[in-house]
C-alpha cells in the first residue's frame, strides 16, 4: 500500500502503520521494522511534525528498545517535536534502564524534571530500576531516597506499583529498613511488593527474615509469582534445607510455577546443593521450558557432583538448543575441569571464552590457578596470575595458597599469602592456610610465627562447622563439641566404628595438624572434627537405606576424607558431604570425587 506523499497528514494509514509497528516490537522483527522506519524517512514523515507523525516515531522508540538497540531509541527520541511529552520521556528512561545502562537512564530522567516535565507513573519506576542497577561505587548516596521523596510528593505517592517500584529498589539497593518501612506503609500491596522485599532479605542473607516474610504472604493468600517461588527456593538452597524447599517444589507444582525456567533453575540448585542430583537433573530433564539459567544450573552441578563428562554433553546440549554461553557457563565449565584435573579442556575453554568475545573476570583466573595447582603447576599458576589484566584479588591469591597447601611449597605460599594479605584481606582461612603449609613441610617455628601474625593483627580463626537436617531440624556441630543432647550416642557410636575401621587399616592422618604434639594428641585433635560428629548423629537418626546429608562451611581435611571412605565400608551406609570446595559421595570405602579435591 503506497505512503502518501511527503508532508501530508496520515490520518487514515497513522492507526495502522502504528499498530504494524507494534506487532513488529512484540515480534523483535528487527529487519522489517528498519525497512518501515526507512520507508516513513524516504516519504518526508520523519522527524515528526504532525500528532500522527509523533504517535509514529514514539513506536518506534519502543520498538528499538524491545530490539535491544537503545541507542537507535534515542535517535528515534531526537525525531519527536519538542518538548516531548511525558510518556516519550517515560519511554526513553525505559528503553535505556532495561538495555543494561542504568546511567543514561537516570540522567535521562534529571533531563526530563529540569525540562519541567512531572514525573509519572511511568517514568518513576524506571527511574527507580535504573538507580537499583547502579554499581554501589557509582551510585549516589542519597539517589533512592531523593527518588522515593519525589514519589512521594506526586499524585501517585499512593500507586501500589510506583511504591512497589521504590520499595524494590530499596531493597536492590541494601536499604532493607526503609523497605519494610514503606512495605508497612503501604494502602496497597502487590505480588512484586511482597516479592521484592523477600529477595531483599534472601540477598542480604537473612534467610530467616525472608521465610517469614514468604510464610506471611501465604498466610494472606497473596497469589505469589514464579518470581517469589524461585527467591525462596533459592533461600533453601543456600541454607541447605532440602525438606523444607520440598514442599516449596510441591506447592509450586498445584500451582504450575515449576513449568517457569526461573523456578526450574532454582530447583535444579536447590536439589544439587541439597547432595540429591538425581532430582536436580530429574527436574532439569522434565523442564518444559529451558532458559539459559537453568542451563548453567545443570552444568555447575554436574561439575559439583564430579559428574564431569556430564557437564561436557550440557554443553553441547545447550548450544545445540541455540543458547550462546555467556561468563556463567565458562565458570562452570572451567570449575568442572579443575574438579577432575583437566588441564587441556581448562584451557581451551578459558581460549573459548576469548574467543566468544567475553572478557576474563578474576573468578575466571581464580579457577584457572586453582586448576593449574590441583596438579601441581604451581608456577604456571603464578605466572597466570602475573598476566593478568586486573589487580590479583584475594581469590586468586587463596587458590593459589591452597595449592601451596597441598604439595607443600612453603616458599611460594609466603609469597602468595604476602601478596594476598596487600589486597587488604582479613581472611582468617589465608592466615591458617600458610600456618598447615609450614606444618606440613616441618617448618613448625614458622607455622608457629603465621599463627601468632594472625593473632596480633586481631583476626580469629574461622570455625569449623558442619550441620546435618532430619526430621524437619537442623544439627549443627563444631569439633570436639558435646553440647548436643545426644553427644554421649555420638561419641559412642564413633568410637564403636572407629575400632572397627582401624581393623581394617585405616591409620589417622595427622599431618593436617598444625601444632607441633606428640601423635597422640595429633590424633586426638582430629578423630571428632565436626563432619565426623554430624556423621555420627546421622548413623543414629537417619534410617537405613537413606544416604547420611551432611554440609561443611570449610574443607574437608585429607584424614576425615580417607576417615569416611572407610567408616562407609564399614557400616554399609553412603555419606554424602558438602565441603566449601564441592561433593562428596563416599559409598562402600570410595568417593565420587576419586581423591581429588
Amino acid at each position: 500500500m503506497p505512503l502518501p506523499p511527503p508532508g501530508a497528514p496520515l490520518p487514515t494509514f497513522a492507526r495502522s502503520l502504528a499498530e504494524l509497528l507494534v506487532a513488529l516490537s512484540a515480534a523483535r522483527a528487527l529487519p522489517k521494522g528498519q525497512q518501515l522506519h526507512g520507508h516513513l524517512l524516504k516519504a518526508g514523515h520523519l522527524p515528526a511534525t504532525a500528532s500522527s507523525h509523533t504517535l509514529l516515531a514514539h513506536h518506534l522508540l519502543t520498538f528499538y528498545a524491545r530490539c535491544a538497540l537503545p541507542g537507535l531509541s534515542h535517535r528515534a527520541f531526537l525525531d519527536l517535536p519538542w518538548p516531548p511529552s511525558p510518556a516519550a520521556w517515560s519511554s526513553l528512561i525505559s528503553a535505556f534502564s532495561q538495555n543494561g545502562l542504568p546511567g543514561s537512564a537516570f540522567d535521562a530522567f534529571r533531563r526530563m524534571l529540569a525540562a519541567g516535565v512531572p514525573a509519572t507513573d511511568r517514568s518513576i519506576p524506571s527511574a527507580a530500576k535504573a538507580i537499583a542497577a547502579v554499581e554501589a561505587s557509582s551510585r549516589q548516596p542519597l539517589a533512592p531516597h531523593a527518588l522515593h521523596g519525589l514519589a512521594a510528593k506526586t499524585p501517585f505517592a499512593g500507586d501500589v506499583f510506583v511504591g512497589s517500584a521504590v520499595l524494590d529498589m530499596y531493597a536492590k539497593c541494601g536499604h532493607l529498613a526503609d523497605a519494610h518501612r514503606l512495605f508497612d506503609e503501604m494502602p496497597d500491596r502487590n505480588v512484586v511488593s511482597w516479592s521484592s522485599l523477600i529477595c531483599g532479605y534472601a540477598d542480604a542473607g537473612m534467610h530467616s527474615a525472608a521465610m517469614g516474610i514468604f510464610r506471611l504472604a501465604l498466610e494472606e493468600a497473596v497469589p505469589v509469582n514464579d518470581f517469589t517461588v524461585s527467591c525462596i527456593i533459592r533461600v533453601c538452597g543456600v541454607a541447605t534445607l532440602f525438606e523444607l524447599g520440598a514442599q516449596v517444589h510441591a506447592r509450586a507444582i498445584k500451582t504450575a510455577l515449576d513449568e517457569s525456567p526461573f523456578v526450574g533453575s532454582s530447583l535444579v540448585s536447590l536439589y544439587s546443593k541439597c547432595g540429591v542430583i538425581e532430582c536436580a537433573y530429574r527436574v532439569f530433564n522434565e523442564a518444559p521450558e529451558k532458559n539459559l539459567g537453568i542451563w548453567n544450573a545443570v552444568i555447575v552441578a554436574s561439575a559439583q557432583h564430579g559428574h564431569t563428562a556430564l557437564a561436557f554433553e550440557r554443553f553441547r546440549g545447550m548450544q545445540n538448543a541455540g543458547f550462546r554461553p555467556n561468563h556463567i557457563t565458562f565458570l562452570c565449565l572451567i570449575t568442572a575441569c579443575s574438579h577432575a584435573g583437566l588441564v587441556d579442556e581448562g584451557k581451551r575453554y578459558f581460549a573459548l571464552m576469548k574467543e566468544s568475545g567475553i572478557e576474563p573476570q578474576p573468578e575466571h583466573y581464580a579457577s584457572m590457578v586453582d586448576l593449574l595447582g590441583r596438579i601441581g603447576h604451581i608456577k604456571e599458576g603464578l605466572d597466570l596470575i602475573e598476566s593478568m589484566p586486573m589487580e590479583p584479588p584475594e581469590s586468586v591469591w587463596g587458590a593459589l595458597l591452597m595449592a601451596c597447601r597441598m604439595f607443600k611449597d612453603a616458599d611460594t605460599a609466603a609469597i602468595a599469602a604476602k601478596r594476598l594479605f596487600e589486597t587488604g584481606s582479613r581472611s582468617s582461612g589465608a592466615h591458617m592456610l600458610l600456618s598447615s603449609t609450614y606444618a606440613a613441610a616441618g617448618r613448625h617455628i614458622d607455622a608457629a610465627l603465621a599463627r601468632k601474625a594472625m593473632r596480633d593483627a586481631g583476626i580469629r580463626k574461622e570455625t569449623g562447622l558442619s550441620w546435618l537436617e532430619a526430621a524437619g531440624e537442623v544439627h549443627s556441630f563444631v569439633s570436639n563439641c558435646r553440647r548436643h543432647q545426644r553427644s554421649e550416642e555420638i561419641y559412642r557410636v564413633l568410637e564403636e566404628v572407629g575400632e572397627k575401621m582401624e581393623a581394617v587399616g585405616y591409620v589417622a592422618d595427622t599431618s593436617v595438624v598444625v601444632k607441633d604434639v606428640d601423635g597422640d594428641e595429633k590424633q586426638a585433635t582430629v578423630r571428632y572434627h565436626s563432619e565426623r560428629l554430624a556423621i555420627g548423629l546421622g548413623l543414629l537418626i537417619v534410617p537405613e537405606g537413606v544416604p547420611i546429608r551432611v554440609m561443611k562451611n570449610l574443607r574437608v581435611c585429607a584424614d576425615c576424607h580417607n576417615a569416611i571412605k572407610y567408616l562407609t565400608k564399614c557400616t554399609g551406609r553412603i555419606v554424602v558431604l558438602r565441603d566449601n570446595r564441592r561433593f562428596h559421595r563416599f559409598e562402600n570405602g570410595m568417593c565420587s570425587c576419586g581423591d581429588f579435591w
